[in-house]
């Protein structure tokens, strides 16, 4: 696929990384030379410098010929007007926009025909709200992620020392919850990517990877956990955008505080959230103004300033004064990867964390969800089953037939029935696939994934 990358910011540079792994055509826009030589540096890509918005610059770039344009550039009016220029100029079929400001999302005319010519809208601020939201949830979880609109969770827990399948084989999770179905998917232990079965054993601090009906997931992760009790009080560390809108997210539900350095945004930010939502006017790294404020008997603290180091350094200030758990957010996936499973408990990648919402968009056959694990490492995406037998590599075949890549696995099916409600099934190696089913695999090494696509595309006689 040939596809065009306007902007070398962190998003931009993340989903040219994935792309061009992927065998992928990629050139990136950009109107810094110096981040497209060190992207080009480290990537077998193509790179121009220029304004996006320029259909001279795009023309160069291949949009004569290209299959997408993904406009990642920091102004919101940049990705708009190139996917405007791309459809009406060079009719690139598929064009996604990254936007910021909420206006856009909610105005009617900037998708489709008559209006910037965007199919699909990308707003990272939102992705990592959701993405918080789910921790707040779950607060066992290292990662919540869902699939089938909702019915089925793909959920990441460290497995606890005095957990009761510590020690133990996957296989007894079964006997231990005999009512309630799950599959674990994957095992990390360390760096060390671990494909399990039956006979594999969870030992202590293992990041295992199961899924499950979203209705069951608290049963499954109480034989991996320690169970934690419900999150009440939260810390927020800036104001930004994204610490603005998780504070609108959170409402009234949670006792909320909120800490920001610049004193005009805490006024903004005062008009704009509730009442019982308490702003700061100070520096989250200042122990004496965490101390003075209570951290110490948060449930939660929540560093999302734009500064890593802030982020970091308040996180363990914070946890160092007893709050019970610390999540960060932080720019450099090198810092994340240092940072994980230390006395920060989540630290997350926002361009990681978009960059699933981008896949869905990119990966070939039916393909309604993506979501990348391990920051980028793994992926599991969602494909719904179309064709025949006769068609399909899928249908109407059991588990065990499939051809599956090394390191793959299907882990769940969704099914609609004759009366319209979904089933959930966990998938076994007999389990048939049959025609319209929603199926959710995992894939340890996204290297993979061709292989994935091309067993989900029917063939030709199909239609």
């Amino acid at each position: 696929m040939k596809i065009i990358i306007l902007g070398a910011g962190r998003v931009g540079q993340s989903v040219a990384e994935s792309l061009a792994s992927e065998q992928n055509d990629i050139t990136v826009v950009d109107t810094n030379p110096v981040e497209l030589a060190s992207l080009q540096d480290r990537l077998d890509i193509q790179t121009i410098t220029g304004n996006g918005t320029h259909h001279t610059v795009l023309r160069e770039a291949g949009a004569e010929d290209a299959d997408m344009l993904i406009a990642t550039a920091a102004r919101d009016e940049t990705n708009l007007v190139a996917c405007q220029i791309a459809a009406r100029l060079f009719n690139v079929p598929t064009r996604i926009a990254r936007i910021r400001a909420p206006e856009f999302q909610d105005f009617p005319h900037v998708t489709g025909d008559g209006g910037f010519y965007v199919d699909h809208l990308i707003c990272p601020e939102q992705t990592v709200t959701d993405y918080i939201r789910k921790l707040i949830e779950v607060p066992e979880a290292l990662q919540v992620l869902e699939f089938a609109e909702g019915e089925v969770s793909l959920i990441a827990a460290r497995a606890y020392a005095e957990g009761p399948l510590a020690n133990r084989p996957i296989r007894e999770l079964r006997a231990h919850i005999p009512t309630v179905d799950s599959r674990v998917v994957a095992l990390f232990r360390g760096e060390r990517s671990i494909l399990p079965d039956g006979d594999t054993m969870v030992e202590p601090d293992d990041e295992v990877f199961f899924l499950a009906a979203s209705r069951d997931i608290r049963r499954v992760l109480g034989e991996l956990c320690k169970i934690e009790r419900p999150v009440k009080r939260i810390m927020i560390a800036g104001g930004g955008n994204i610490g603005l809108r998780l504070s609108r997210a959170l409402g009234t539900s949670y006792e909320v505080k909120i800490i920001e350095v610049d004193r005009q945004r805490c006024d903004y930010l005062a008009s704009q959230l509730p009442s019982s939502t308490l702003v700061l006017h100070g520096d989250s790294t200042d122990e004496e103004l965490l101390g003075d404020e209570s951290v110490g008997e948060m449930d939660l603290f929540i560093a999302l300033t734009s500064d890593d180091e802030n982020n970091i350094m308040s996180c363990m200030l914070a946890k160092r004064l007893g709050a019970r758990r610390v999540i960060s957010l932080i720019n450099r996936r090198a810092y994340a990867d240092l940072m994980q499973g230390s006395r920060i408990d989540i630290a997350i990648v926002p361009a990681q964390t978009t960059i699933g919402q981008l896949l869905t968009h990119v990966r070939r056959g039916d393909v309604v969800a993506v979501h990348s694990l391990r920051r980028g490492a793994a992926e599991a995406l969602e494909a719904i089953a179309h064709g025949d037998p006769n068609s399909s590599k899928v249908v109407g075949r059991r588990i065990e037939q499939i051809d599956l890549p090394r390191g793959t696995m299907i882990g769940a099916i969704v099914r609609v029935g004759a009366d319209g409600k979904r089933q959930v099934i966990i998938a076994h190696h007999d389990t048939v696939i049959r025609p319209e089913d929603h199926v959710i695999v995992f894939l340890a090494n996204k290297r993979m994934l061709p292989k994935v696509e091309k067993l989900f595309q029917v063939n030709v006689g199909f239609f």
